[in-house]
């Protein structure tokens, strides 16, 4: 009588046509083997080994046997593997740089050992049941086919799609005004139309300039909203853009300085973080530097008169502050232009810019006194001396010219 002690393999898929190694003894001819109650072809070997060709079968365990002469055999199981079959892929779209995580539904998926999407294994894949898979979809083009593999088989396949999803690496600038307005270029991949640019919930106008460029018209907003751009397979990652509030100034210190320019001044305010402009009336600052949000330093340009200075940053311009442009004093005539060498003589003199006088020196010797009757006319006590000295008058806007006076 035969004997089996081993099959290999031991299982199977229900579509049979599995090459089954049988080993035993008594395994001669003429003979039948048996899967359940279904006859198949078969190689007589050996007496010890029959190579068996495994029919079609339903999902479940058979006995394999053989029969000959001498009788049949034991029986030994030979499992039959159900062929996964496939419902649908949900989202049935995804990047073409890959990474989009679905969800394949459909049965006989335990024991999956392969998820395909055309002829790329999917980047990973987790059974969560008999019914359930979920998978990475590798990089890919086109509409290619998914489709699992599992003892029992490959399954059917279900379709997926491979989409040109837009991505953002970079907007220029990062900020602008709560009104809106300014342009603002967005550099990324996938550019390519129709498309949808939004600053938060806020579409905007745009141009394509290239599949890597757009550029956008910032529309009015508020705080720090994301950047995005939507094509037909789906929406870009966000970039932050701040609507940031114009400038303010309370001071400038100090608030005068020289006609020629050079005056170092500080201006106090706030939201002056990210100046792009200081200006000094129509003309601009001849440097400066963003201190603080709420300090500038900055060298006053050469000018006239008072002038009102502002900052300009992303949300515009600021307010103004008067800053006054000293000129330098000028005198025409001292009287008299002689005194004592004792000191003591009361000189008017006579000139133009000469508010705000700090000295006045006769030669190296600076005046006894003095008062500023206007910017016309200062009178000043001369000091003891000796010879022809210069009078000069010193304000915030320089040194005078020189007049003569002479000790007698």
């Amino acid at each position: 009588m035969p004997t089996i002690t081993s099959l290999s393999p031991t299982s199977g898929p229900t579509t049979g046509g599995t090459s089954v190694t049988i080993t035993g003894t008594g395994l001669t001819g003429p003979a039948t083997v048996k899967f359940g109650a279904t006859a198949t072809t078969f190689t007589l070997d050996s007496a010890t080994q029959i190579t068996a060709v495994a029919p079609a079968g339903s999902p479940g365990a058979v006995q394999v046997t053989v029969t000959n002469s001498g009788g049949t055999s034991n029986g030994l199981p030979y499992t039959y593997l159900a062929v996964p079959a496939l419902n649908n892929v949900i989202p049935n779209q995804g990047s073409t740089a890959g990474g989009t995580v679905v969800t394949l539904t459909g049965t006989g998926l335990t024991g999956a050992t392969a998820v395909s999407f055309g002829s790329a294994a999917a980047t990973s894949f987790i059974v969560n049941s008999d019914t359930q898979i979920t998978a990475v979809s590798p990089a890919g083009t086109g509409i290619v086919p998914v489709t699992v593999t599992g003892p029992g088989g490959v399954s059917g396949a279900v379709p997926f799609i491979y989409v040109v999803i837009p991505t953002i690496t970079s907007i220029s600038p990062t900020s602008g005004p709560a009104s809106g307005g300014n342009s603002v270029t967005i550099t990324g991949t996938g550019f390519t139309d129709p498309l949808t640019v939004k600053f938060g919930n806020t579409a905007t106008v745009f141009t394509i300039d290239s599949a890597t460029q757009i550029t956008a018209v910032a529309p009015a907003g508020t705080g720090t909203v994301q950047v995005t751009v939507t094509g037909t397979g789906g929406s870009s990652n966000g970039v932050a853009y701040t609507y940031a509030g114009a400038p303010t100034l309370t001071t400038v210190t100090p608030n005068v300085g020289l006609a020629l320019g050079g005056t170092p001044v500080v201006l106090t305010g706030t939201g002056l973080s990210g100046a792009t402009a200081v200006t000094f009336g129509a003309v601009a600052a001849t440097s400066f530097t963003v201190l603080s949000d709420t300090q500038i330093a900055a060298v006053a340009p050469a000018g006239t008169g008072t002038v009102q200075v502002t900052v300009t940053g992303p949300g515009g311009t600021s307010n103004g502050v008067a800053f006054t442009y000293l000129g330098v004093p000028t005198l025409v005539v001292a009287v008299p232009n002689v005194g004592l060498a004792l000191g003591g003589t009361p000189v008017v003199l006579t000139g133009t810019n000469l508010t705000g006088a700090t000295a006045v020196t006769f030669g190296a010797t600076a005046a006894t006194s003095f008062t500023v009757d206007s910017a016309l006319q200062i009178t000043a006590v001369a000091p003891a001396g000796t010879g022809t000295v210069a009078i000069t008058v010193t304000t915030a806007g320089g040194v005078s010219n020189g007049l003569s006076f002479t000790y007698i």
